[in-house]
């Protein structure tokens, strides 16, 4: 199987700096480990032990320091549950606290001693709460279908509202809810966090004739309960900030800082730049600091705001092209962030905003196979679609030895992107020879919300040429030869892999579609219903667009997939459901088309488990080379079709 991955990624430092949590994928599913600093040495980890078998997805500190929360997915699957712990070392007790049965929980934050989080049933209506640790006990702030709680502090609340694509922001406040910026269609502002204010501030009043009034926190009035509430006092006394992200009036998204009182809303804008989206930012408790990461073409780039005056320092270099998942301390001396790269797989680090000094935090490094030849300079290129449109892509080659042939890789979303970050896939194929090219095709995130939207409904058939644009790209630049080309992708991307091999069948020696949706309109039948009431923007309405959805399936079109093609799924997705991937299967099957099975039945839509993600990267090497090398008449490595026993895939 080649070397063992073992990455490091997800960390949440406690407020004080003196300890942090992070997740750990070594074997196994991925899981929760604790460690405590001295200075900015950390001590060796301790396994956050839960009495559930499944992969963990988040972890944060609790405000005071005193508790863990965690996200775990049981079985690798789509549906989640939220179990604390106490940072006490002796304490092994955990305790889970959504109750949320027949759905799923999204743990998002705390809001001082409880926890912030989304219980979404099987309706699809998402239900914002906030939990005891101790007990379980929950308040709802809100109850929506679609809703998604952002975030929670001292009796206000950041609530997302609208359909992919078309998002925006509400504040919860008093007894009423407030729509923080002005109606722009098409904007998505997704993500944003309460300020802590502790002092009055002077803010405009009234009219725009200059005249201002002096607001407190609002937070100082929630110990009055008994004063009655008039009718201009519905939002609450005071005032309540927040910084969000957002594309609101603009092309990419950027920082903005909203402040709410009983007599309206202004925004202010903190940090932007003309030609890259902002990624994701963290602020410290104390909000002296703000750490900000851009989305540079895929490349990440990092910088530190004093937020006293909005004051930008110059970008810090990063030990790797691509970083996720901040996490500050609450005096902003310390950040904490994945970085990972095409040669380095994903690790924690932390820096000082002040020195810009790094430390990893774990002596035993990160380890996996890695895309040799590739530098942290690597720039990406485009490719020229056949209306003119640019397409971002990356190109990972081959070293000492010559192609063997050349996979198109599509991400999923559709809004995900390519970026160069690890991917021990990739490193696998390379390392086998194969060149693998990840374009981003129209509709792809981190370019503007105008490429974003350039994928919806009707639009995604150009979606669809844009893969077919990048096999005329591989051939006119000498890359890879015409008959020895595949196309591979997951979830969004395993759509699009078939829907290009049926509407473009002549350009493919192969395909590989993991976990990807083979007819759209069973897929919005048998997805979670939250999934569904989503999606409409992107893919079209299941009943009024019925028809197009038709036409955009590729189960549909089977009779025009003539490549061989491996289908991929984990068997408690429910995001996909695995129906997707066995009526496609089926109908080749019956057509006597050449089509492999591989069902992996300890594991969801991400296919996460280690050992699961080793023999998927084994298995798409082997059905490549076979691909290629029977293009040449070659004798090629035969793919096994031993039955599944205990936790192992099956391949039929």
């Amino acid at each position: 199987m080649g070397q063992q991955v073992r990455a490091l990624y997800g960390a949440s430092l406690s407020p004080d700096a003196t300890a942090f949590a992070h997740l750990i994928d070594d074997g196994g599913y991925p899981r929760a480990v604790q460690r405590f600093l001295r200075g900015w040495r950390a001590s060796s980890s301790r396994d956050v032990e839960l009495p559930v078998e499944g992969p963990v997805s988040r972890v944060i500190h609790s405000a005071d320091g005193q508790w863990l929360a965690c996200e775990v997915a049981p079985d690798g699957g789509t549906r989640r549950q939220i179990w604390v712990v106490t940072t006490d070392p002796d304490d092994r007790m955990a305790r889970r606290i959504d109750r949320e049965d027949a759905g799923t929980a999204e743990l998002i934050a705390w809001d001082g001693v409880c926890v912030a989080a989304i219980l979404t049933g099987e309706d699809g209506v998402g239900r914002s709460c906030l939990i005891d640790p101790a007990d379980g006990n929950y308040t709802v702030l809100d109850s929506r279908s679609g809703g998604r709680l952002v975030d929670a502090w001292a009796g206000a609340s950041l609530i997302r509202v609208g359909p992919r694509g078309y998002r925006e922001l509400i504040m919860l406040h008093g007894q009423t809810e407030v729509a923080l910026l002005p109606y722009d269609p098409g904007s998505t502002t997704d993500n944003g966090v309460i300020l802590d204010d502790h002092h009055p501030r002077r803010l405009r009043h009234g009219a725009d004739d200059g005249r201002t009034k002096l607001y407190r926190p609002a937070k100082m009035y929630r110990a009055n309960r008994s004063r009655p509430v008039t009718r201009g006092d519905r939002f609450g006394r005071g005032y309540v900030r927040a910084l969000i992200r957002s594309e609101n009036g603009c092309e990419h998204a950027r920082l903005l800082e909203v402040t709410a009182t009983q007599d309206g809303v202004s925004y202010l804008v903190v940090a932007e730049r003309p030609d890259c989206d902002l990624d994701e930012f963290v602020v410290s408790d104390d909000l002296s600091t703000v750490a900000l990461l851009w989305n540079v073409q895929g490349r990440s780039e990092l910088q530190i705001m004093q937020y006293s005056d909005y004051t930008l320092d110059e970008p810090i270099p990063l030990p790797g092209m691509v970083a996720s998942e901040l996490s500050i301390s609450a005096g902003g001396s310390m950040v904490a962030m994945t970085v990972e790269g095409p040669s380095l797989p994903r690790t924690v680090e932390l820096v000082d905003p002040r020195t810009r000094e790094w430390e990893r935090v774990d002596r035993e490094p990160s380890r996996g196979p890695i895309v040799p030849g590739f530098s942290d300079g690597t720039r990406p290129e485009t490719i020229t679609a056949r209306d003119g449109l640019s397409l971002n892509y990356w190109l990972y080659r081959p070293t000492g030895q010559a192609s063997k042939g050349a996979v198109i890789y599509l991400h999923g979303g559709p809004e995900g992107q390519s970026r160069p970050g690890y991917n021990e896939i990739f490193s696998h194929l390379v390392n086998d020879g194969i060149t693998v090219l990840t374009p981003n095709v129209r509709g792809s995130g981190g370019f503007g919300r105008t490429f974003g939207h350039a994928c919806e409904r009707e639009k995604r058939f150009a979606a669809i040429d844009d893969v077919a644009d990048c096999v005329s790209f591989l051939i006119d630049n000498g890359l890879a030869e015409p008959h020895r080309i595949a196309c591979a992708g997951w979830s969004y991307g395993g759509y699009l892999t078939m829907a290009a091999m049926t509407f473009h069948p002549e350009l493919f020696a192969a395909g590989i579609s993991i976990c990807g949706m083979s007819d759209l309109t069973t897929w919005y039948h048998n997805t979670e219903q939250w999934i569904a009431d989503a999606a409409g923007t992107k893919y079209g309405h299941p009943i009024s667009d019925r028809e197009l959805l038709e036409r955009l399936s590729p189960l549909r079109r089977v009779d025009k997939l003539i490549a061989p093609l491996l289908v991929v799924h984990g068997a408690h997705d429910t995001n996909v459901p695995v129906s997707e991937s066995e009526q496609i299967v089926e109908a080749l099957r019956a057509a006597g088309r050449d089509v492999r099975y591989l069902l992996f039945d300890d594991d969801g839509h991400a296919i996460i488990k280690r050992e699961n993600r080793a023999r998927l990267a084994t298995t798409m090497s082997d059905w490549l080379n076979k691909a290629f090398g029977a293009a040449h008449g070659e004798v090629s490595p035969r793919i096994a079709t031993s039955p599944a026993r205990g936790s192992l895939p099956s391949i039929r």
